[in-house]
C-alpha cells in the first residue's frame, strides 16, 4: 500500500482503482476518478491534427495545379516554365497559411481546456 504524499499523487491522477485504497473507509464511498475529459480532449485534439493533416496535403498541391492550369497559363497566357515559377509560389503560401490556422485553432483550443480546468 502506498503511503503519504505518493499515494495522493497517484489520487489526484485518476489512477486508485480500489486495490491501494481497499483499507482505507473514506474511499469506499468515493467512486474512482475517469479521465474522460481527458479522453474527449484528446479525441478532439486527434479530429483537429488529422484535418489540418489533410489540409496540408491538399490545398497545397490543388492550388499549384489550378492556379497553373487555369490562371497562369489559361488566364494570363504565361509560359509552361513561367507558370511552374508562379504556382510554386502559390502553393509556399498555401502551406503557410494552413500552417498559421493549425497554429491559431491549437493555440485557442489550449486556451479553451486551460480556462475549463481552471474553472474547476
Amino acid at each position: 500500500m502506498l503511503r503519504g504524499k505518493s499515494r495522493l499523487n497517484v489520487e489526484w491522477l485518476g489512477y486508485s482503482p480500489g486495490l491501494l485504497l481497499e483499507n482505507d473507509p473514506l474511499a469506499a464511498g468515493r467512486t474512482p476518478r475517469t479521465p474522460r475529459g481527458n479522453e474527449n480532449s484528446l479525441a478532439a485534439t486527434l479530429k483537429t491534427l488529422l484535418f489540418f493533416t489533410a489540409l496540408m496535403i491538399t490545398v497545397p498541391i490543388g492550388l499549384y495545379f489550378t492556379t497553373k492550369a487555369y490562371i497562369f497559363e489559361g488566364a494570363l497566357g504565361m509560359s509552361n516554365r513561367d507558370s511552374y515559377f508562379y504556382a510554386a509560389i502559390v502553393a509556399v503560401v498555401a502551406v503557410h497559411v494552413v500552417l498559421a490556422l493549425f497554429v491559431y485553432v491549437a493555440w485557442n483550443e489550449g486556451s479553451r481546456q486551460w480556462r475549463e480546468g481552471k474553472q474547476d
